[in-house]
């Protein structure tokens, strides 16, 4: 089944701040939406209504023509890779990973030790993470997206810290995922190198 994420007359408020009014996008399988926008113009506020974890003020998020709202199957079948990484900085890359796969609905059968690998800090993955660069911390985070099989992944500045290879990696995770029919739904304010991607870009409105 190809699945898509609906959105139709989005409203987003902040007191008495528009962040957006009217918005209506749509992501299938096999394609990226990348959410564009100087700072303040609610790209992240927008990813967190998407993952429910954030406030929708006006309009209605259907999953395959559901609506998503209490909607558990929706919930299991997304991941949102947050801009900060959201590990435990007392576990290690390897216990971090574990951890995500143990509360996850569809666990891949990726262990820790080759998400780790295929991310490029193999040699970290028994180190505190509080011990790691901005750099290492975030490819640990990017691990995760390894962990589950999920259609849609939520991805807020994804390459944040990294270099050009760690840019690389993101890439070549995007294509890999879309490949299996997955989605993205992502926010940046660097470059990427589309090739081989489907992307589109949703220009949002600047900030008052």
């Amino acid at each position: 089944m190809n699945l898509e994420l609906t959105a139709r007359g989005l409203g987003l408020w902040r007191g008495e701040r528009c962040l957006c009014r009217d918005l209506s996008f749509s992501v299938q399988g096999g394609t990226v939406l990348q959410l564009a926008g100087p700072n303040g113009s609610g790209k992240t506020s927008l990813m967190r209504a998407v993952a429910g974890i954030g406030r929708l003020d006006e309009g209605e998020l259907s999953w395959n023509g559901r609506p998503v709202g209490g909607s558990e199957e929706f919930r299991a079948d997304l991941l949102y890779l947050a801009h900060h990484n959201g590990l435990k900085a007392h576990l290690s890359p390897i216990e971090n990973y574990n951890f995500y796969q143990s509360i996850t609905a569809y666990p891949s059968e990726i262990t820790a030790k080759d998400a780790l690998v295929r991310c490029g800090i193999a040699e970290l993955g028994d180190r505190p993470v509080a011990l790691l660069s901005m750099g290492q911390k975030r490819r640990a985070a990017l691990a995760r997206l390894l962990g589950a099989r999920v259609k849609l992944w939520l991805l807020d500045e994804p390459l944040t810290s990294l270099d050009a290879d760690g840019i690389g990696l993101v890439t070549d995770l995007l294509r890999a995922h879309l490949a299996q029919g997955g989605m993205a739904l992502l926010a940046t304010h660097q470059p990427l190198d589309v090739d081989g991607l489907l992307l589109r870009r949703l220009e949002l409105g600047r900030a008052a």
